[in-house]
């Protein structure tokens, strides 16, 4: 492997040969280098070619601009092209053109009269930022513990998992996991502060962690959101511990500034092999769509293994319009459907998900076609 591949690369991207000449010839001592002539070659160069740690980009180009392209990048899903340094080349732009570049989160700006010393520190510099953000960021995701919580780290958890299933899978056991969040976290954050919400979470991961039995991990899941990993634990005794702890928090008489805090939490839980999933990865993110489908159902509830809860809660507004519809007064049910809708769309979203992870087609069909029945029936009384 000669030099030049060793040198982190830069990606240069501009419709006019001669500046792309003129950088180059400043930076190819110290930097490798690549090419491109428009915006959407570039974006298709910093897809494949994984390689580059630096953009250098023109605004004006034909068929995706310097815009355009930006966009692109602050807006992707990956996170080694989302964060990536990106420097515009400004030419006659005016302060307009370059104050919409610094809201589309471009990282600096050099003219194309720059001198090669000046571009080579601009470049070190922001090269050695992105180098240093990931290394932290690599570092982080290998601990076993969030330094900030004390608390397992998602990748360790789902270590745990796999660790448990595995064991399980011999012994002829099973794992639950809980994925459990404060309901409405936004907007508690939005009226009490940030430091208000992180200090209710830190209670929370206490009192779990109290609640817990020794061979129970507790960690992070996403975001607010935390994950226990029960080994041993058979899906009712995980729904009724999730059902205890949210009884628990609505009962709290947790106050700020003299006035009590409404809290509640949801919970998801799911559970192998009642589940069938196959990986600690599915079982947590399965446990994480259910949360997400009971805070979408109006939250401090829990939805467990089966989607029997989830049908049970819609099932008497279903039962209801089907009534009023059979009987002729289909005007009464228009204002509702906006809100029947917001009901039955997150079960939809929680079959879909436990169809994509390869649950029997035929238990899903019998729980629909029972609840359907009923719903009937009712009808017809």
């Amino acid at each position: 492997m000669d030099n030049a591949t060793q040198l982190p690369r830069v990606l240069i991207v501009d419709d006019s040969r001669m500046v792309r000449a003129t950088i180059i010839k400043r930076i190819r001592e110290h930097y490798d280098f690549r090419e491109e002539v428009d915006g959407e070659a570039g974006w298709q160069a910093l897809v494949l070619d994984h390689s580059i740690q630096l953009v250098i980009s023109d605004l004006s180009m034909p068929v995706l601009d310097g815009y355009g392209l930006l966009t692109r990048i602050r807006a992707s899903k990956l996170a080694r092209i989302r964060d990536m340094p990106v420097v515009i080349i400004s030419g006659e732009e005016g302060e307009e053109a370059l104050q919409r570049a610094k809201a589309l989160g471009v990282s600096d700006f050099i003219s194309k009269s720059i001198g090669a010393s000046e571009l080579l520190a601009r470049i070190d510099s922001l090269v050695k930022l992105w180098q240093t953000q990931n290394q932290l960021k690599e570092n982080r995701e290998q601990q076993v513990q969030d330094p900030d919580t004390g608390l397992f780290t998602r990748k360790y958890i789902e270590l745990q998992a796999a660790q448990a299933m595995s064991h399980a899978m011999r012994h002829d056991s099973q794992v639950s996991a809980m994925v459990m969040g404060f309901d409405r976290f936004s907007g508690l954050r939005e009226e009490h502060g940030a430091e208000v919400v992180q200090q209710l979470q830190m209670r929370f991961s206490k009192m779990l962690a109290n609640k817990m039995r020794k061979e129970d991990s507790l960690g992070h899941f996403a975001g607010s959101q935390f994950a226990v990993i029960s080994p041993g634990t058979p899906y009712p005794a995980c729904e009724s511990f999730a059902n205890r702890l949210r009884e628990a928090i609505a009962a709290a008489n947790i106050s700020l500034h003299g006035q009590r805090l409404s809290l509640s939490v949801s919970v998801g839980v799911a559970n192998t092999p009642e589940d069938r999933v196959t990986s600690a990865g599915a079982l947590l993110e399965l446990a994480g769509a259910r949360l997400k489908a009971a805070q979408q159902s109006g939250g401090n509830r829990v939805i467990a293994c089966s989607t029997k809860a989830q049908i049970e809660l819609v099932a008497p507004a279903i039962g209801n319009a089907i009534e009023l519809i059979s009987g002729g007064r289909e005007s009464m049910v228009i204002p509702h459907l906006l809100k029947l809708g917001k009901q039955v769309l997150p079960l939809l979203r929680l079959l879909e998900r436990e169809l994509k992870l390869g649950l029997p087609m035929a238990d899903i069909e019998k729980r629909m076609l029972d609840r359907a029945q009923e719903a009937e029936d009712a009808g017809q009384e």
